[in-house]
């Protein structure tokens, strides 16, 4: 039977602590580097055992023709694969919004899946054209190998070929991926004797199973009377546990009226019939068996407290594909993790309802993985998101400017075909996690109040909304990921055609059902899950859309806070750490994104800017010899001035105080180019001299270079 972190590998239960204190460890400490020590194995060194080996396989070589066969096989699998992509599955997730939109958005919906198929039929010509090209120009040049060369020519040709099958097709097992969680910083107590997580009692009730029957739990039936009335009336007990700390888990069997799924929508009524609020209530299915149900109840709101970030302890650096990131806990204290894995993230709730909590645990859990590449773009003039920027863990960061938002967006398409084209050459569709440096990282989009750039009437809003519609629908395969934050989830802000392409969603405290069925998709109000209706409402609560669990359920947000504890500044810390030692902070790595930004404006955004607040400007970094030369210029008689302290000085005086050679013809041109303007007449003690520069001119062109 399979266990909880097997079903849910980004979910994991946290026991209570017990009293006792923990027994102290023993042992001694082992190098990381040392612990593990490769070994050659002994053949390699040893002729006799080589030309054994390869008498051996040679004798039995009739043996591996299966392997051939099969690897063959796995070959037009795998184009097969290629070739239908996601396609399919959004062609019918379009269809299936269009059926469920109301009238006036038909027309829209229509047109997305008339788009999908053009973009399915767009790619299926490339993958054949691409295949069928290097396949004509492959088989040519065998045919013509074989044709016009040798014996020898044909034998490399079959044992090629024989070599091929036989290393695509060796394995009958797929390898498995081995997920490493990271180190605990300190010990963990061990768990009291006695406790058993609901997961472990759902999978022993699942297991007590014999040729006999099972024995049933003691019977529930005021919870047998509530189910029945419910639309359940052949419920069978099988199991019941309580626990002092007041929460008891129920197993039983619906008796085939129903399913646990549609139990789930009725939670609502379910908590009422049993006093309780709908936070107080779980249902949960038993893994393996489609009517067997586990109801988890608690006599408290398990929301009612905040719990700190585990990210507060985190020294090492995150795996965001493979581990996740902690972000949140659901009602039986389970820490809920989110892979930034091909997904895009919409997190929506009005103001105060803790959305910005909620994002800052994804974004500064995602600075903790050196290789994924920040781009933050607020929406408004406020300091919340500089500290990534002071860090230097912000790849890109810059405030409202709608112009800049679309030359990133068109920045990150062009990108997008550029991995591709990487992927194609090492026989990839889509990113997969041995890749991720190989392909420059994960690219991670991160646009806060998405109503600035997105409200009817706001500057660029079409293309804006076309370039946003167009990334979240096709740039998921190549490590292109987005997260929207938005505070006002209506469909004019968030329309269809972008919401459905979030498959991660969050929506926390809003107004109206009609708004939290803008962020998490059509009739999830009416099946019960309607931000709108939180009693009592709940910093950070909300409905959580989890896709690598295939849940939805509450969660609420751990306490991440920097106005009053600087904790978000304390984490960013550790993590611009982690990407200076591995060379990923920002100006550390040549950074195609914001190369495309500064060509296109002539200012970077990199880590905030020159000033790292989120204001665009020239980087020093980034001038040209020429622009380093009127610089130095400018400082000199900068320096001049101040060596005269006066406002204002002639050419010949700088000039002559700069020194190096500096002349004063070369001065004034230096000084023209860099845009001090030319030579004028200027005031010195009173009288007006020719051929001099106001210190007011020499400070501004300083300020347009390095974009201060």
């Amino acid at each position: 039977m399979s266990t909880a972190a097997e079903r849910h590998p980004h979910l994991a239960v946290v026991p209570p602590m017990p009293t006792q204190p923990p027994a102290p460890l023993e042992g001694a400490l082992v190098e990381p580097s040392k612990a593990v020590e490769k070994v050659r194995p002994s053949w390699l060194d040893n002729r006799q055992a080589q030309l054994e080996a390869a008498g051996r396989h040679a004798r039995q070589h009739h043996l591996y023709l299966p392997w051939v066969a099969r690897g063959y096989g796995r070959a037009a699998a795998l184009w097969v694969d290629r070739y239908h992509d996601d396609f399919p599955q959004m062609i019918a997730t379009a269809r299936q919004e269009a059926r469920k939109a109301s009238a006036d958005k038909q027309g829209e919906a229509k047109k997305l899946v008339k788009q999908r198929r053009a973009e399915y039929r767009i790619h299926r010509l490339t993958h054949v054209g691409v295949t069928g090209a290097w396949t004509l120009a492959g088989g040519t040049g065998l045919a013509v190998g074989v044709m016009t060369g040798s014996l020898w020519v044909d034998v490399a040709a079959a044992v090629g070929a024989y070599l091929y099958g036989l290393r695509h097709g060796h394995s009958e097992n797929p390898q498995t991926l081995t997920v490493t969680m990271p180190a605990q910083h300190s010990p963990l107590p061990a768990p009291d004797p006695g406790f058993t997580t609901p997961s472990s009692r759902i999978a022993e009730a699942a297991a007590s199973e014999d040729v006999q029957g099972e024995a049933l739990a003691p019977d529930e039936p005021e919870l047998r009377q509530i189910l029945a009335q419910l639309g359940f009336p052949n419920v069978t007990i099988v199991d019941a546990v309580s626990r002092d700390d007041g929460t008891r888990t129920i197993t039983f069997d619906l008796g085939g009226t129903g399913t646990v799924t549609e139990l789930r929508k009725k939670t609502e009524g379910l908590a009422a019939a049993l006093g309780r609020d709908v936070t107080m209530v779980d249902i949960d299915k038993v893994p393996g068996r489609a009517g067997r149900a586990s109801l988890w109840t608690a006599e408290s709101d398990p929301f009612e407290a905040t719990r700190p970030s585990p990210l507060l302890l985190q020294q090492g650096a995150i795996d965001s594909w493979r581990d996740g990131i902690p972000v949140a806990f659901g009602k039986r204290g389970d820490t809920i993790k989110l892979p930034l894995v091909n997904q895009n993230t919409l997190i929506g709730g009005t103001s105060r309802s803790g959305k910005g909590v909620g994002a800052s645990n994804l974004i500064v859990g995602a600075a903790m993985d050196p290789m994924i590449n920040l781009r933050i773009v607020s929406g408004k003039y406020n300091g919340e998101w500089d500290p990534y920027a002071r860090t230097g863990v912000a790849s890109t960061y810059f405030k409202p400017s709608p112009e800049r938002l679309l030359a990133l967006l068109q920045g990150l398409t062009a990108d997008k075909d550029r991995r591709e084209r990487d992927l194609g050459k090492h026989g990839k569709s889509k990113l997969i996690h041995s890749l991720i440096g190989t392909i420059g990282g994960i690219e991670l989009l991160v646009i806060d109040e998405l109503a600035t750039y997105t409200s009817p009437g706001k500057p660029l809003r079409e293309e804006i909304l076309s370039a946003l519609q167009g990334l979240s629908a096709v740039a998921l395969g190549a490590g292109i990921l987005m997260v929207l934050i938005t505070q006002y989830p209506e469909v004019d802000v968030l329309p269809t055609g972008l919401a459905m392409n979030c498959g991660t969603k969050w929506a926390m405290r809003v107004d109206t059902a009609a708004q939290s069925n803008a962020i998490l998709g059509a009739g999830s109000a009416g099946a019960g899950r309607d931000a709108s209706k939180f009693d009592p409402p709940r910093p950070g609560l909300g409905w959580l859309v989890n896709p690598f669990v295939t849940v939805t359920d509450l969660a609420r947000s751990f306490d991440l806070d920097e106005d009053e504890r600087g904790e978000i500044t304390t984490v960013l810390g550790r993590a611009a750490e982690i990407r200076r030692v591995a060379g990923r902070l920002a100006g550390q790595w040549d950074d195609p994104i914001e190369k495309h930004l500064l060509n296109a404006t002539g200012l970077s955004s990199a880590a905030g800017g020159p000033k790292n607040d989120g204001v665009p400007g020239r980087s020093v970094a980034q001038l040209t010899g020429e622009q380093r030369l009127q610089l130095d210029a400018l400082r000199g008689a900068q320096a001049a001035m101040n060596h005269l302290q006066r406002g204002a000085a002639t050419l010949d005086e700088m000039a002559e105080l700069i020194g190096g050679g500096m002349t004063r013809d070369r001065l004034g041109e230096l000084l023209r180019a860099a845009g001090a303007g030319g030579a004028e007449k200027v005031k010195i003690d009173g009288r007006w001299t020719r051929g001099g520069y106001e210190r007011a001119d020499i400070d501004s062109a300083v300020e347009f270079l390095t974009g201060a």
